[in-house]
């Protein structure tokens, strides 16, 4: 299993910009497609956007498109989350996660189960 550890959160105001960060430890980085998700209180996690193993495709929820951008460098071992325009519906806790390359299917990028290995997960909070 490969180890994620979240960092780059904090606190924002509306419309500014945080970059969160998941360093991989453990296994060979770029054995894994890789995830963002995010789950607020009362409310179940939530797909945030997804990126396959060699960074060649990215699938975003409907919510976040141009304003997130999710990235990977091989080489660093990290993910990345760039996080612009912020709104207060984008408060949260951010994990990452991994799930082996060759159980990645675009129909399951979304899919919270799929992936099996996670986070400790990074609060975002963004100030109206």
């Amino acid at each position: 299993q490969v180890q994620l550890q979240e960092s780059g959160g904090g606190l924002a105001q509306a419309g500014g910009s945080l970059r969160l960060s998941c360093a991989a430890s453990g296994r060979t980085f770029s054995s894994y497609s890789m995830g963002w998700f995010r789950q607020s209180p009362g409310k179940e996690r939530e797909f945030v956007a997804a990126i396959t193993w060699d960074g060649g495709r990215t699938f975003y929820t409907d919510s976040v498109k141009g304003r997130f951008t999710i990235s990977r460098d091989n080489d660093k071992n990290t993910l990345y989350l760039q996080m612009n325009s912020l709104k207060p519906e984008d408060t949260a806790v951010y994990y990452c996660a991994a799930r082996a390359r060759n159980t990645f299917t675009i129909a399951t990028a979304f899919t919270t189960n799929q992936y099996t290995s996670w986070g400790q997960g990074t609060q975002v909070t963004v100030s109206s």
